[in-house]
């Protein structure tokens, strides 16, 4: 499994953004920002912010990581990731995460 699991479980390796950042692609960043303007109907997202290496990871950060409410609970706590939490199948905060994308739970589960 590779190992570079976001906070709340998302897989990094396989993220846009990440990837636009790795690449050095305006194309890809320019693709992202408007997917993700579409789904979460956020209109004001440049493709320049679409810069990130992971939000556990060294490096450049999506301008939303700064604000993030999971990645600064897990900071806040001093855990790795959401799966150190015992609270974590309970949790609202990554609840919308995790509803949407199941396979984040189960990345988190394999990281421990």
């Amino acid at each position: 499994m590779e190992k570079l699991i976001s906070c709340c479980g998302l897989n990094c390796e396989t993220c846009d953004a990440r990837i636009a950042t790795i690449k050095n692609s305006d194309e890809l960043r320019k693709a992202t920002a408007e997917n993700w303007q579409k789904m979460f109907n956020a209109p004001e997202i440049p493709f320049e912010s679409i810069n990130c290496t992971g939000c556990r990871m060294d490096g450049a950060k999506f301008s939303h990581c700064d604000t993030c409410q999971i990645r600064n609970c897990v900071k806040e706590k001093g855990y790795k990731t959401c799966g150190d939490c015992g609270e974590m199948e309970a949790c609202e905060i990554v609840a919308f995460v995790h509803k949407h994308a199941p396979d984040a739970i189960d990345n988190l589960k394999q990281l421990n």
